[in-house]
């Protein structure tokens, strides 16, 4: 690029030498001057106006060819050109590549831009959605899917969790969605298609629900039997008593087993009534009482701290059914004369029940599986200590319907916590009655 400012240069003074060469000749040597660099600024100019034609048709000519510095400058711009459509070419035929590949998906895909608005969606969104084109170009995406669950879902911007809702076309057909932020909080949604895991899964509800309730009653009668012929234990020999005594021992477990199958099934099935207020200082004295009788002649030591005067909007079956899991999974797994603590406290973004004990502990590995149905960390099934498999798992459907949700702390050999995260909103403090 010097070089070429440096030609022209040469080109200016070459040009202004022999003006006035020629000028001394004939005695006019300024007017010669003036003229030259009058003639030369014209050109200048005249090389400008080319280059703003041609930018001002949108470069849709060739630029034509000149001399000089402007030379340079109208090969450079051509090139830029060149690379520019090349470039754009190549973009073109990646974002038409895409578009066919997601109008290809089973999977609906939609943009939406950081206000909400929607900006694009594939063939399948049209299907799924009921979407039109262009007229829902730009609207409102709370607009265009008119579900209360799908506008909280929407607005709330956590996306950790995805969310299940019917169709707005088909109310049948179960639709998944997954969003994504990108960029600046602009959004990707993929909508997938889970009518059939949805009928499955209510297939395999209505099973454990039917099957529990069906063997409730013949359970019912062998163990009222069982407990007849315990009566006369005295007349038989001394190893039928032992075989009934097992028997006995197991209908009781697989009765408590189909209590709770019973409460799961509930819990994932029927849909909560309105919310009560549940205080909180009582449930846990109660079940605190109910613990020291469940310890017995093992002598734990329990203690509860409660913030008094709290109160949970909920269910206070449900709270209780797991409150008492936890506070009895820990007398269970806490050696004779150990401590268990249960404490709740309340900030301003939560209420949290905590349930300690100085157990055996839980390995960090089985931690994310313990809300499992039937996953038990102790591999023995010891019958002394073992329940049903199922209490940490209606904790957790609990702590769903009360939009909380469990977390868990614990070392081998030194105890674990259990801790119950209640937001905020849900929690609101008694108004003491004015005395009389």
């Amino acid at each position: 690029m010097v070089q070429v400012w440096r030609r022209e240069l040469r080109r200016l003074l070459l040009l202004l030498l022999a003006a006035a060469l020629a000028g001394h000749q004939f005695g006019y040597t300024g007017w010669a001057l003036f003229a030259t660099l009058l003639g030369y600024v014209g050109w200048q100019w005249l090389q400008l106006a080319r280059l703003h034609r041609w930018l001002a048709s949108g470069q849709s000519k060739t630029l034509p060819s000149t001399l000089g510095i402007w030379g340079q400058v109208f090969r450079q711009t051509q090139s830029l050109q060149r690379r520019s459509r090349q470039h754009h070419q190549r973009l073109t035929a990646v974002i038409n590549r895409i578009q066919d590949s997601t109008a290809a998906l089973k999977d609906a895909v939609l943009m939406v831009d950081s206000h909400g608005n929607l900006e694009w969606w594939n063939t399948a969104a049209t299907q799924y959605l009921g979407l039109r084109a262009p007229t829902d170009v730009g609207q409102q995406m709370t607009n265009l899917i008119r579900n209360p669950d799908f506008k909280r879902y929407f607005d709330r911007v956590d996306y950790r969790e995805p969310l299940t809702i019917a169709s707005p076309v088909n109310p049948q057909q179960q639709l998944q969605f997954n969003i994504t932020l990108f960029g600046r909080k602009d959004r990707l949604l993929l909508v997938h298609d889970v009518t059939r895991l949805v009928q499955l899964e209510q297939m395999r509800k209505d099973f454990v629900a039917n099957v529990s309730h069906e063997l409730r009653t013949p359970l019912t009668v062998i163990r009222g039997y069982v407990e007849t012929l315990q009566s006369a234990a005295d007349h038989l020999p001394g190893r039928s008593q032992r075989m009934l005594e097992q028997m006995a021992q197991q209908s009781q477990r697989m009765e408590l087993l189909i209590t709770d199958l019973l409460t799961l099934s509930h819990l994932e099935t029927d849909l909560p009534d309105d919310p009560t207020e549940v205080d909180v200082h009582d449930l846990i004295a109660q079940i605190c009482a109910d613990a020291r009788a469940l310890s017995g002649e093992r002598q734990h030591r329990i203690s509860h701290q409660v913030d008094s005067g709290w109160m949970i909007a909920g269910y206070g079956p449900e709270l209780r059914s797991a409150f008492s899991n936890l506070i009895f999974n820990a007398v269970k797994y806490t050696p004779e004369g150990g401590q268990i603590d249960v404490r709740w406290q309340v900030d301003d973004n939560e209420g949290v029940l905590a349930v300690s004990d100085t157990g055996i502990g839980i390995a960090e590995h089985h931690w994310p599986r313990l809300t499992e149905r039937f996953y038990r960390a102790d591999p023995s099934r010891n019958p002394d200590t073992g329940g049903t498999g199922l209490g940490l798992a209606i904790v957790k459907h609990v702590l769903l319907r009360h939009e909380g949700h469990l977390s868990i702390d614990s070392r081998m050999g030194k105890g674990s916590t259990f801790y119950c995260h209640f937001p905020r909103q849900r929690l609101q403090q008694r108004v003491s009655e004015p005395a009389l």
